[in-house]
C-alpha cells in the first residue's frame, strides 16, 4: 500500500464544519469595509524576493529566518508573501495608483512563514488587511483605528480586546534615539535575554519588545522614544489620540511598542486580547510614509494595519456566534419521483435566491433520506414520493420545531415555502 501523503506541518485544512464561521467572519468584515468606503485589491501570494527584503529589512527575523524562498526555472529568486503591505506598495505602484491620488483598499488571503505551529499561528494564515495611500495627517489614522473599533463590535469581541498605541518618530528621531538606547543598553548587557543580546547591534529598537521579565526590569530605566520625538511627530501623535478621545475609544500608550517590521514611523498600534491565555496580538498596524519610494515610488504616505485570521476564529468560537445553516430546504425523492423532485429544486432556487436547496441524491430508504435531512440543518424538507406523485401534492415537513407536517399541491410549493422561511 502507498504511503499516505498528508498536509504539511502548519499548513492546516479548513474543513466544511469551520467554514461556515470564516465565512461568518469575512461577511463581516466585508460590511464595515464597505460601509467606509474602503475597496479590495487582490495581489499573487508569489513576489519577487527583493520586494519583501527591501520593505521589511534584510535583518529582521522573517526575511532571515521565516520566508519561503526559492529559484524558479529562470533562476529568479522568487517568495511565498509573508504579509501584504509590501504587495499591496509593488501593485498600486505597477499600476500607476499612487502618484498624487488617495487609495482605500483592504485584501485577504494566505501568507507564509516558516514559523513554530501553535495555537492560531500557522506558516500558512491568513490575513484582513487595510492600506491608505495619500494622507498625511492624523485624521486617516484615526479612520482606521475607527475602523477596527467599529469590526470588533460586529463580530461580537468589543470587551475582549485592548488598544496600544505609540508614536516611532520619523527616521532621525529612531537615529538619535537608537544610540541613546544602545549606550544605555550596552551598561546591562549582561542581564539581557540571549535574544535581546543578538538583536543589540543589527535592532536595539527591537529589544523594547522583549518579554523576558529579566529584560523587561532593565527597560524600566531605559530611554524613552517619547523624549526624542521632532515638533511634527509629537504634534500628530496628539491629534491621533484627541481624534480617538472624542470618538470615545479607549487606548494604553506603550512606549515599548515598535513593531517588527523596518517602515513603520510616527503612529504603531496593535490591538491586544488575553482571553487566549498569554497576551496576543490580534491586529496591528501603523503608519509608512516612506515605504513607497523605498520600493522605487514617489514619496506617497501610507498607513494600513493587518489582523491574523485564525486567532480572531479562535476569539470568536469562544462567543459561539449564530450561523445560518448551509441547507435551508432539503428535497426528498422515493421511487420515480426523482425527475420532478430534481426540477422542483431547480424551480425553488428561481423562486428563492440567496436560499440552500439541497436535492438528496444517491437513492436510499425515507428513514435514511430522514436523516441526512436532519443532518444537513435544513428547517424544512419536502418529501415526494409514489403518494404525492399520484396526488399532485408535495409533503412539507418542519425539520426544527417550526409547525406541523401538511401536504401542499405541487403548484403552491413555492410560496407556501417561501412564507415558511420568513
Amino acid at each position: 500500500m502507498s504511503k499516505k501523503i498528508t498536509s504539511i506541518r502548519g499548513m492546516n485544512d479548513i474543513l466544511p464544519e469551520q467554514t461556515g464561521l470564516w465565512q461568518w467572519l469575512e461577511d463581516k468584515v466585508r460590511a464595515v469595509l464597505a460601509s467606509y468606503g474602503y475597496q479590495e485589491i487582490r495581489m499573487p501570494v508569489v513576489e519577487q524576493t527583493d520586494l519583501f527584503k527591501r520593505s521589511i529589512g534584510e535583518v529582521t527575523d522573517i526575511v532571515e529566518k521565516e520566508m519561503y524562498t526559492f529559484d524558479d526555472r529562470n533562476g529568479d529568486s522568487l517568495t511565498l508573501r509573508p504579509e501584504g503591505t509590501a504587495s499591496c506598495v509593488r501593485a498600486c505602484e505597477q499600476h500607476g495608483m499612487l502618484y498624487n491620488q488617495t487609495q482605500r483598499l483592504w485584501y485577504t488571503g494566505p501568507m507564509f512563514r516558516h514559523e513554530r505551529p501553535q495555537a492560531g499561528r500557522y506558516r500558512q494564515f491568513h490575513q484582513i488587511g487595510v492600506e491608505v495611500f495619500g494622507i498625511t495627517g492624523p485624521d486617516i489614522d484615526a479612520e482606521v483605528i475607527l475602523l477596527t473599533a467599529r469590526l470588533w463590535k460586529a463580530l461580537g469581541l468589543a470587551d475582549k480586546v485592548t488598544l496600544e498605541l505609540n508614536s516611532l518618530g520619523d527616521s532621525d528621531d529612531r537615529a538619535r534615539y537608537r544610540d541613546a538606547l544602545l549606550d544605555y543598553l550596552k551598561t546591562h548587557f549582561e542581564q539581557l535575554d540571549e535574544d535581546s543580546q543578538k538583536r543589540l547591534e543589527r535592532s536595539p529598537l527591537r529589544v523594547l519588545d522583549s518579554k523576558d521579565p529579566g529584560t523587561r526590569e532593565v527597560l524600566k530605566d531605559a530611554p524613552q522614544l517619547a523624549d526624542y520625538l521632532n515638533e511634527d511627530a509629537r504634534e500628530h501623535f496628539d491629534g491621533l489620540k484627541a481624534l480617538l478621545d472624542a470618538n470615545g475609544i479607549a487606548y494604553k500608550v506603550n512606549p515599548y511598542l515598535v513593531r517588527g517590521l523596518d517602515y513603520y514611523g510616527k503612529t504603531v498600534f496593535e490591538w491586544t486580547t488575553d482571553a487566549l491565555g498569554a497576551q496576543g496580538t490580534v491586529c496591528a498596524g501603523g503608519r509608512y510614509d516612506g515605504l513607497v519610494e523605498q520600493l522605487g515610488g514617489k514619496p506617497t504616505p501610507g498607513v494600513g494595519f493587518a489582523m491574523g485570521v485564525e486567532r480572531l476564529i479562535l476569539l470568536i468560537e469562544q462567543e459561539k456566534p449564530e450561523l445560518s445553516a448551509a441547507v435551508d430546504v432539503y428535497v426528498m425523492a422515493m421511487g420515480d419521483a426523482l425527475t420532478p423532485a430534481m426540477a422542483l429544486a431547480e424551480q425553488l432556487r428561481d423562486a428563492t435566491p440567496g436560499r440552500g436547496i439541497q436535492l438528496h441524491c444517491g437513492g436510499g430508504s425515507f428513514k435514511s433520506q430522514m436523516k441526512k435531512a436532519d443532518r444537513s440543518g435544513a428547517a424544512v424538507a419536502l418529501i415526494m414520493g409514489e403518494d404525492e406523485l399520484a396526488s399532485g401534492v408535495v409533503t412539507v415537513k418542519p425539520l426544527r420545531g417550526q409547525g406541523e407536517q401538511q401536504q401542499v399541491a405541487q403548484g403552491d410549493v413555492t410560496n407556501a415555502l417561501i412564507s415558511f422561511l420568513e
